[in-house]
């Protein structure tokens, strides 16, 4: 079984974070974010991970740290999930058209963290999310998971879909790069012999 649970507390927030990622795409997502709730579902559905979290964070400051403390734990679970990472197929990009948005995202399982963010949200808030905490989320998750991420956005007009876009990608390009390549074997995707 590929699933890992993941428990983080600190001043800021409470999160719990539980992941199967050979599931088929059930989301039960609680942050008190409706954007952001919104988001992971899709990610869930998308990437057909199975995906719990329940967050309580200090919205009366503002959704930062929720957001933020949701996508570094999310990565550390993704992380302990995958294991030794044996069979993978490691790599994988998708194109992801949302109405007039399109967006292009690539991932390398790679342990070695990296994020291109190469998306520009045209306003500040989406609904009552703050736009900036998309790329917040982004870096979180990638840093955490150990993940090269690149994520740019080619033209788009509606904040919620160029947001969405790179959500719905990066559920896509993970489903892709975590599943098993029946040539590989036992085999860990590296000259290396480790990731």
């Amino acid at each position: 079984m590929r699933a890992a649970t993941v428990k983080r507390r600190t001043s800021e927030t409470d999160v719990l974070v539980e992941i199967d990622l050979d599931g088929s795409g059930k989301a039960d997502i609680a942050t008190g974010v409706g954007f952001f709730d919104h988001m992971l579902e899709l990610f869930a559905r998308h990437s057909l991970f199975d995906l719990r979290v329940a967050v309580t964070g200090d919205l009366h400051v503002d959704q930062h740290h929720t957001v933020e403390d949701t996508g570094i734990a999310l990565g550390q679970a993704f992380v302990e999930a995958l294991g030794e990472k044996r069979g993978i197929c490691r790599y994988a990009s998708t194109d992801l058209p949302m109405d007039e948005t399109l967006t292009r995202v690539v991932v390398d399982i790679s342990g070695r963290p990296f994020l291109v963010f190469r998306t520009t949200l045209p306003h500040a808030k989406i609904g009552a999310f703050d736009s900036e905490l998309v790329r917040e989320w982004f870096q979180a998750f990638a840093m955490n998971a150990r993940l090269t991420l690149h994520v740019e956005t080619f033209y788009g007009d509606n904040g919620h879909h160029i947001a969405e876009s790179c959500f719905k990608g990066l559920a896509r390009a993970l489903r892709a790069a975590v599943s098993i390549d029946a040539r590989e074997g036992e085999r860990i995707p590296s000259t290396k012999g480790a990731l």
